[in-house]
């Protein structure tokens, strides 16, 4: 039994003790004031910077080693990034310093621009036009001078291309007021094709007057996208080219017009004359019911179930060929016409509950792949007549409760063997409140399953300088003081490697028959997320796991596993399941500890964690700063972390959406009870809280020296993190 194992038994001791009073016992009241606010940070601690190189790009373009990222000299690179998202992407230009530096001393190194392919003020694109063909030239020069200001402070850029355009009468797309994005027709469509590569040229062209370079020639820009969470496959998986759709303004995930499925059915029988012998052809014609000459139609999928292998898997070769042909295409054009020397990414893998292998056989094709995950995203309720939201819910259920299913999991079927693999999207969304389990938790394992990137989603959607303190909405994490906090204490974890990789890479292997078969698996069966029969949904907590062919032999099975707690093979990582719904994560490096999940009663941690905490659920994370072991370390990260909130939110009766979003400022569970420091030998231990832009709260404590630690009080003031300095003998 490794040691993180021995001592995860004795939390399964202590959690067996507690009971079931621990399940789902966040208590409303007792929730404190505690605010991000976005001015300076004079008098802040908090300085992760020099994790970061400066200026991002400082020796050339972003490339590829041994299937990671790599800067010019080889050395590896992470990125451990947010998204800024529509106006969040175009700041005031005194503002941009100011996001700027606060994303380098939280130790983000790169930022995914989205959404931001729409009119002012919501994006680059002149709103003045009846078309979208021209970008406003003041918004672009808000977007030159951040990109800039992040340059300077080591913080590199990936742009998105195609992610929210929507169309205007002078675009010259037929239909454009009933395609919400358009999302599976900039696939085939000759006009929407043309404009996503005059957008693309006008973008990444421009010089940007404030580094000197056109986007292209921008080595301080990393990546570049093509499309965001669209796929033609996905959408015959999901029942969205039918051609059903006749409202205006549908929204984001709608069926096609009428005419563009006439168009795919007519593509789809030129490219059947093209790539099919005629038998085969005619085999299914027949099963169609449709006589020689007629146009034979495309499976809807109430019909996949039914369909013969012949019939079912020649369409799905037709969709993944189409897709095929896309990104090749682009990248031709990006690389040979444009000359963009940056990393391409083609889509992500983004849909978890039915497969997502025929996606990622054509991302996988391109120089980077790449994967969304959310825990539990909010499902919205729309208004029949309009179709607007008009409420959500979530199950509001903790993730240490369900790892065959966690962020980790999930994302973990896409990574593809000598590919860099990022996370461009992921967040624990607002207001679950467990979510101070995911930061931590994903920091660890994505180092663990050593990924290049990881993207948390999203900073804002507005701006966020002088704006009140509250969370608005879902992914929002600008007003989060829980994962603002945790943002530098991941970056700790990740950029610096202070989680090692796995020993053991465990290789699958796929038939192109098995990956379009896996389209007819079962939605959301016990096969979700992996859709890999024979393979045991938690490989990835104990091994790195990886897909090294498309090409076969078959799938293999896997030998099961049971095991509790579910030990990494480094043994730094365990997830322990307890018989009273109670769960927790563990993570002991020399340099970063953590406690994470139902933590009350828990007496015994890591090496140097042992808790005594009156909350039911929190994260506790401890961390050295100056690059030492913990145990010979002068400054430690300490962050205790429970639920957010907004003042005066009201949840509904089941607390599984909100009635009431509240107001500002921020609210949050303080962490109360005792932690003690273990395992250092120290002449004196004192610890300073501090506000959430990292500033002391009033002067340092004083821990007590005990016979077993150095014993620290939590709670005495309200806070979810704390600068730990270790007086030396």
């Amino acid at each position: 039994m490794s040691r993180i194992a021995a001592l995860t038994s004795l939390l399964c001791i202590a959690f067996c003790i507690t009971g079931s009073r621990n399940v789902f016992a966040l208590e409303e009241t007792g929730l404190q004031p505690y605010s991000v606010t976005w001015e300076g940070l004079e008098g802040s601690l908090i300085d992760l910077s020099f994790l970061l190189e400066k200026p991002a790009g400082k020796q050339g373009f972003i490339t590829i080693r041994d299937g990671h990222f790599a800067k010019p000299d080889g050395q590896r690179i992470r990125f451990w990034g947010v998204n800024v998202s529509g106006r969040g992407c175009i700041p005031p230009k005194e503002h941009a310093p100011i996001i700027a530096e606060r994303l380098s001393r939280w130790g983000v190194n790169c930022v995914r621009f989205h959404f931001f392919d729409r009119p002012a003020p919501n994006g680059i694109i002149n709103a003045s036009r009846d078309d979208t063909r021209e970008l406003d030239p003041e918004q672009l020069d808000r977007l030159d001078y951040f990109v800039a200001q992040l340059k300077e402070r080591g913080i590199y850029t990936d742009l998105n291309l195609n992610v929210a355009r929507s169309y205007k009468p002078g675009d010259g797309v037929r239909d454009y007021e009933y395609l919400g994005f358009a999302k599976a027709l900039t696939y085939f469509d000759s006009r929407l094709l043309e404009l996503q590569r005059e957008y693309a040229r006008q973008l990444l062209t421009h010089r940007n007057p404030y580094t000197g370079h056109e986007y292209r020639e921008e080595p301080a820009v990393a990546l570049v996208e093509l499309v965001n969470e669209n796929s033609l496959i996905e959408a015959w998986m999901d029942g969205r080219l039918r051609g059903t759709n006749t409202r205006k303004n549908p929204g984001t995930w709608t069926d096609i017009t009428a005419s563009y499925a006439e168009d795919l059915t007519r593509l789809y029988n030129q490219w059947l004359q093209e790539n099919v012998s005629q038998e085969v052809r005619q085999k299914i014609a027949k099963e169609a019911g449709v006589q020689e000459g007629q146009l034979i139609p495309r499976l809807s999928p109430d019909q996949f179930a039914n369909a013969s292998p012949e019939r079912f898997h020649t369409e799905a070769r037709f969709y993944m060929d189409v897709e095929r042909q896309y990104f090749v295409a682009m990248r031709k054009f990006l690389r040979e016409e444009l000359g963009v020397k940056q990393l391409i990414i083609g889509n992500s893998d983004h849909g978890h509950g039915h497969s997502g292998y025929p996606i990622v056989v054509g991302t996988s094709l391109l120089d980077v792949v790449d994967g969304h995950v959310y825990w539990q995203h909010p499902s919205y309720i729309r208004d029949p007549q309009t179709g607007r939201n008009i409420g959500f819910r979530i199950p509001n259920t903790p993730m240490v409760l369900d790892p065959e299913h966690s962020t980790v999991v999930q994302l973990a079927r896409t990574p593809v063997m000598g590919k860099p693999y990022t996370v461009s999207e992921v967040n624990h969304p607002f207001p679950n409140q467990y979510a101070c389990e995911g930061i931590p938790i994903l920091a660890a394992y994505a180092a663990f399953q050593d990924w290049d990137g990881i993207f948390w989603y999203t900073l804002a959607h507005s701006e966020v300088v002088g704006t009140e303190p509250r969370v608005g909405g879902h992914f929002d994490l600008a007003f989060d003081p829980v994962k603002m906090c945790q943002l530098p204490v991941g970056a700790l974890a990740f950029l610096r490697g202070d989680v090692q990789p796995a020993k053991k890479m465990i290789a699958r292997t796929y038939t192109l028959e098995q990956v379009r078969e896996s389209i007819r698996l079962p939605k959301r069966s016990d096969l979700w997320p992996f859709f890999t029969p024979g393979f045991p949904q938690t490989l990835p907590l104990k091994h790195a796991v990886r897909v090294a062919s498309f090409d076969g032999p078959a799938t293999a099975s896997f030998p099961e596993i049971n095991e509790n707690p579910l030990t990494s093979d480094t043994g730094e990582l365990s997830w322990w399941l307890g018989k009273d719904k109670t769960g927790c994560v563990v993570v002991n490096s020399p340099r970063w500890q953590a406690v994470i999940g139902h933590c009350r009663g828990v007496s015994q941690g890591t090496d140097h964690l042992r808790l005594n905490v009156t909350n039911a659920f929190c994260a506790i994370t401890l961390a050295s700063v100056d690059e030492k072991p913990i145990a010979d370390a002068e400054r430690l990260l300490l962050t205790a972390c429970s639920q957010v909130g907004n003042r005066g939110q009201r949840w509904n009766a089941d607390k599984t959406s909100l009635e009431d979003w509240g107001q500002s400022p921020t609210v949050i569970e303080p962490v109360t009870g005792t932690l003690t420091l273990m395992g250092v030998v120290a002449k004196r231990v004192s610890v300073q809280p501090l506000d959430a832009q990292g500033r002391p709260i009033g002067g340092p404590v004083a821990a007590d020296k005990g016979d077993g630690g150095w014993l620290i009080p939590l709670g005495k003031v309200v806070t979810t993190w704390y600068n730990v300095n270790v007086e030396r003998n």
